[in-house]
């Protein structure tokens, strides 16, 4: 168990473990913050977990979820609770004044998910989805501009958008796995009027329009951590070109990225 007066350099965060189709406290993050952006990670990947995985029932993950929350906002409970996750968060949070409230909004999002999904329910449209990134996504990129140490707005509002834009491209890459599991994301008004093909077409398009919105952001974060965000970037620009080819397809396969796709997604950050 970490002490909490020891440096977040020396806390070990949870090892990041799922497959991940951008790059999360990769070689390319400054060392120094790799730390602390593992801790988030290890904490926003626990509570995703509890909220889609396993066979527990609503009102289990809604408790979970909440005593998940007890952990963020008591340091005390911190040790207690998922010390192998809070000790290290809560030592980020100390050393970094990390806002806490934004990682509050992460666990609101999977709540939002829980309840959604219990109740069969979708989004009736993309501005309804966008609000939900607002939450789900958007924070994590204010998070880590925090430790950056960017904070003006035009910055801000651009992570947003290159956040909502990955939290859509994950939803389209997704399709086939999530809708089987009952989980809605498509915008119900234009998955009722347009035909298949053309549904996909619209919310690929408005999932790159929303990244390039974003994009130029990659040259006001400093050093190693703006290459990093040219993958980001790029990776999800790679995959909804994959969700294009796919068409109707999308509905059944999940596209991935491959070896050759790193490659030209190295290529294509070093002309952005």
């Amino acid at each position: 168990m970490a002490d909490l007066a020891t440096p977040s350099s020396k806390v070990q965060a949870l090892p990041v473990t799922h497959p991940e189709n951008f790059p999360v406290a990769s070689w390319l993050c400054p060392p120094a913050l790799r730390p602390s952006i593992a801790a988030i990670y290890a904490f926003a990947r626990a509570a995703d977990d509890i909220a889609d995985e396993g066979e527990k029932n609503a009102a289990d993950r809604l408790a979970m979820l909440q005593v998940f929350r007890l952990a963020l906002h008591n340091t005390t409970s911190a040790k207690d609770i998922h010390p192998e996750i809070f000790m290290p968060l809560q030592q980020v949070i100390a050393d970094k004044a990390l806002p806490v409230g934004l990682l509050d909004d992460l666990l609101k999002a999977f709540e939002q998910d829980v309840t959604a999904t219990a109740q069969g329910r979708g989004y009736p449209d993309m501005p309804a989805l966008l609000q939900y990134c607002e939450l789900s996504a958007n924070p994590v990129g204010r998070l880590l501009l925090h430790l950056y140490g960017v904070s003006d707005h035009l910055s801000l509002v651009q992570s947003d958008a290159i956040c909502s834009a990955l939290q859509l491209i994950n939803f389209w890459q997704d399709l086939s796995e999530d809708i089987p599991r009952g989980r809605y994301y498509l915008p119900q008004d234009q998955a009722a009027k347009l035909p298949s093909a053309e549904l996909i077409e619209s919310l690929c398009q408005h999932a790159r329009d929303l990244m390039m919105t974003g994009a130029p952001l990659v040259h006001t974060v400093p050093g190693r951590a703006g290459w990093e965000l040219r993958l980001v970037v790029q990776g999800g620009l790679r995959i909804i070109e994959k969700v294009r080819n796919l068409g109707p397809q999308a509905m059944h396969i999940r596209p991935h990225l491959r070896p050759w796709d790193i490659a030209l997604m190295f290529w294509r950050s070093l002309w952005m």
